[in-house]
């Protein structure tokens, strides 16, 4: 049976969407959790998307600039307003509430935060351009994604995946879809997959950062 041409795309972060399903039920806790998600996730990365994966960046200043851009807006609203993540449009049954996945011991492992630091800035970057605008923003201009080009523009695929991308994020939606929408203009822009990779690892490093610098944990889900 011949394989889909969008399994490289899909099929990581499938699995990233799979795990983190079982995550209230997985049996195990702390470095080897962490651990086994990242390898699992290595795994499907090399044995299936290595062949679609292109790592060149196109325009380092831009791409660097939008992600930490991204990483700014992210926080400003917490800082500038305490108790905006709790108004009801961030805080109800739909969207989730803010409570941070990790328990207080592994806000104290440092084996589990660089664990969850690299996964967040090296493996769901890839994981997830390789869905969002490797596939579905080509995708949903014709079935036959492969004869679209990376960067390709139409409003309804570029309001679709931002807003999709958007419902990925929670409780933070809201930030969420602005990254969508920076995201989206900025491979519309460098019609790049490394560049997008890069922007938003920087943007995925940076919070992680501070995250643990600052102890603000909720933004890890």
């Amino acid at each position: 049976m011949l394989r889909s041409p969008a399994v490289p795309y899909v099929a990581p972060f499938a699995v990233f969407m799979a795990l983190l399903a079982l995550g209230s039920v997985w049996p195990l806790t702390g470095g080897a959790d962490q651990l086994a998600r990242i390898l699992i996730l290595i795994a499907v990365i090399w044995a299936v998307s290595r062949p679609v994966l292109d790592f060149k960046v196109r325009n380092w200043f831009g791409t660097l600039g939008i992600g930490v851009l991204i990483f700014v807006l992210w926080i400003v609203p917490d800082l500038l307003y305490p108790g905006y993540r709790h108004l009801w449009l961030f805080d109800n049954s739909v969207v989730g509430t803010i409570h941070s996945s990790l328990s207080a011991a592994e806000k104290n492992d440092m084996a589990v935060l660089a664990l969850r630091t690299f996964r967040a800035s090296v493996l769901v970057p890839i994981l997830e351009e390789l869905f969002w605008r490797g596939w579905l923003m080509r995708w949903l201009l014709g079935p036959d994604f492969r004869t679209v080009p990376l960067g390709a523009y139409s409003a309804t695929s570029f309001w679709v995946v931002a807003i999709l991308f958007a419902s990925e994020h929670g409780p933070y939606w809201d930030v969420g879809l602005v990254a969508g929408i920076l995201f989206n203009y900025w491979m519309v822009r460098t019609k790049s997959l490394g560049d997008l990779i890069l922007a938003h690892a920087v943007a995925n490093l940076c919070l992680s950062v501070y995250v643990i610098a600052a102890g603000k944990w909720e933004y890890w889900l």
